[in-house]
């Protein structure tokens, strides 16, 4: 809870009041307002709960896994695996993405065809390559766990329900927030937050390099659809094709944000990129033409240090 306290306190004070001579071009500075839906205010005690169900295996089918084995707080609640194994050891096709600042999404999952936390939190749960259960029996289950039932009834006036389980989950994943990176503390007025070089990168992010079109806001991204160039690893994963049922949507993700970036490796929607180097080797490139690249990438012309100017800001996201 200390995290959203911090957000909202920052908000307040700050706002987006930030000096021109460290306003990258292109930036806006403007940091958002959470919003909780009408049927899930806020609530500490329910988030409380979220948290202990988030890191708690007994919601996967044989208790082996949790939500936080794939988003792990210390990898900004991703992880270092390229997929990570789901029950049973079982491995899906796509790489975990990052939870920080989740409740800012306007819809969820790569597709993008999830449009609350509260149904996001049901994917996972009943996916076969992941916690392999049933909402339902999930929720029976935490009644016959004594501590389970009674933190329900002491937070909801009730035992656990679906209802109430994917509530408290999702009021937990927005507290999830953080704005106090480098890069924060640099657009806030703080000039020694970020390296000569990061300040480069910096610029070349905003400038030459063109990441801003799709890695915009202090979001760092706009949350819209595209393919990167990256090669198809998986040519049955058709992306947002799945969804849309679109020919032009096929191996089209969601733009993801770069907050944290540099705790997050490998990358990409499949993990198939190791490092941060390796992505601005990719885009610097102009991605791989095989007929599904989005127009925006083409060749950067980066030299070596602006390279390693650019993976410098990167990491101070």
């Amino acid at each position: 809870m200390l995290r959203l306290f911090k957000f909202l306190l920052f908000t307040l004070i700050l706002g987006s009041c930030v000096p021109d001579d460290l306003v990258f071009d292109g930036l806006n500075t403007t940091y958002p307002t959470l919003e909780y839906p009408a049927d899930n205010p806020y609530n500490a005690a329910a988030a409380s709960l979220g948290e202990r169900l988030f890191f708690d295996p007994i919601l996967s089918l044989d208790s082996s896994i949790s939500c936080g084995s794939c988003h792990k707080p210390e990898l900004g609640f991703a992880t270092n695996d390229r997929v990570t194994p789901g029950v049973g050891g079982i491995l899906g096709k796509r790489n975990s993405p990052s939870l920080l600042n989740v409740g800012f999404q306007p819809y969820f999952m790569r597709e993008g065809g999830v449009p609350s936390l509260e149904m996001q939190v049901l994917v996972p749960l009943g996916d076969a390559t992941e916690m392999a259960h049933n909402v339902v029996d999930a929720a029976r289950r935490l009644n016959r766990n004594t501590s389970y039932k009674n933190e329900f009834l002491t937070v909801y006036g009730d035992t656990a329900s679906p209802y109430l389980l994917v509530r408290a989950l999702a009021n937990y994943e927005r507290t999830i927030v953080d704005f106090s990176s480098p890069f924060d503390h640099f657009i806030q007025g703080d000039a020694s937050a970020l390296s000569s070089e990061a300040i480069k990168g910096g610029k070349l992010f905003y400038g030459k390099a063109a990441c801003v079109q799709c890695h915009s806001g202090v979001l760092l991204t706009d949350y819209g659809f595209a393919n990167n160039g990256t090669a198809i690893v998986d040519s049955s994963d058709y992306g947002r094709e799945l969804l849309t049922n679109e020919s032009g949507d096929r191996y089209v993700f969601k733009i993801p944000s770069l907050r944290s970036v540099q705790a997050t490796a490998p990358y990409m929607h499949d993990g198939s990129i190791a490092t941060l180097s390796d992505v601005v080797e990719q885009y610097n490139a102009g991605g791989i033409n095989h007929g599904f690249k989005d127009s925006r990438i083409e060749p950067l012309d980066l030299s070596v240090a602006e390279k390693e100017q650019l993976v410098a800001f990167l990491g101070s996201l």
